[in-house]
């Protein structure tokens, strides 16, 4: 049965919904073009990020991430006893402990003595009291005692080096900036307690005492006094701003460090050690004093003399032992055996910071 054909009325309102239906999909269309160029700008964003150097794209999520809470001051040292603690420089965590004596009083000023471990050793060593007898005499005197960790390739710090100038190891050769880290972690222990700045020392074995060395030549205007115990004046550059006391303590037998200059058998490959009496007579003349010495101790296997006269009521001492080899006089070497007898290296120096 055949339908009867539309009237003009029906077939406007059929236009009309295709009209409307096609205007919807149109819209639909559109909304989806949108969508998706919105989606991809948005992903291409990424992945351009993503390809940015670390500087730019550190410098932009700073930029979009609210800024972070300022890192909290070092806070301060108010109990005797060993706190270890670390700063960062040049990119490495740097170890150091601080001992602080039962006698400390926050309130007051305290003496402070850096002491520096030797080449390929760590602090660990150098707190140890059969080594250096360091704390005990800490504890004696009432100072406070730093032991700082040179550089060191290993996560652990172990064998780890000074840059004392021609010595030693990777701390030398990747000329690491250790006066400054001595200058920084000595800013932050002035956060950490009251520094009397008139007494503030630096020791040291081997290449600890070289540090030692360095720091009176590069940062006289924070050690007063330093002592170096088989190790030698080795710096580059020695102008020191101001007179620093010298306590000098070596073995005539020493077979590293050899007494008459130049390197032993186990440390020819290091470098050519600057001798003992060049290192002492340089300071007497860095610091002014006379050239003549004076006794001021001769027991069996060992002697001691001075040079008086220096700037500043400075003073330039050697002590020499006989016997010994590289090691600290009175103290246990590290790889077994004992240093000599005939003299207290910790008890010297002890005197020599504190009773002058």
């Amino acid at each position: 049965m055949l339908k009867p054909p539309l009237d003009a009325a029906t077939l406007s309102d059929q236009h009309k919904g295709i009209a409307s239906h096609e205007h919807h999909f149109n819209g639909l269309q559109a909304g989806l073009r949108r969508l998706a160029s919105a989606w991809l700008l948005a992903a291409l964003g990424a992945i351009a990020l993503s390809l940015l150097p670390p500087a730019i794209s550190d410098a932009r999520e700073a930029r979009e991430s609210p800024s972070p809470s300022p890192s909290p001051s070092p806070s301060s040292i108010t109990q005797p006893g060993d706190h270890d603690l670390s700063l960062v420089w040049q990119g490495e965590a740097r170890r150091y402990r601080v001992h602080v004596p039962p006698t400390f009083k926050a309130s007051q000023p305290s003496a402070v003595v850096y002491f520096f471990h030797g080449g390929g050793s760590n602090l660990a060593h150098a707190a140890n009291e059969a080594f250096y007898g360091q704390v005990g005499e800490s504890d004696r005197r009432g100072h406070i005692v730093v032991f700082p960790n040179g550089h060191s390739r290993l996560r652990s710090g172990k064998l780890a080096t000074w840059n004392a100038g021609h010595c030693c190891g990777s701390a030398r050769d990747e000329q690491v900036d250790d006066v400054g880290f001595v200058r920084a972690l000595h800013a932050e222990l002035q956060r950490r307690v009251r520094v009397d700045p008139t007494r503030v020392f630096a020791a040291g074995m081997s290449n600890g005492g070289m540090m030692a060395y360095r720091l009176a030549c590069e940062a006289s205007d924070v050690f007063s006094a330093i002592a170096a115990v088989a190790g030698t004046d080795n710096t580059r550059v020695c102008q020191p701003e101001r007179a620093v006391s010298i306590l000098h303590i070596h073995a005539k037998d020493d077979e590293r460090v050899l007494f008459n200059g130049g390197a032993g058998q186990d440390s020819r490959h290091v470098t050519d050690f600057v001798s003992v009496p060049e290192s002492t007579a340089k300071w007497a003349r860095l610091n002014g004093c006379q050239a003549a010495t004076r006794g001021v101790l001769d027991a069996p296997g060992a002697r001691c003399v001075v040079h008086d006269g220096c700037r500043d009521g400075k003073q330039v001492q050697l002590c020499v032992t006989d016997t010994g080899g590289h090691a600290w006089p009175g103290g246990r070497k590290v790889r077994g055996g004992a240093g000599s007898p005939a003299l207290s290296a910790t008890e010297r120096m002890g005197a020599f910071f504190f009773e002058r």
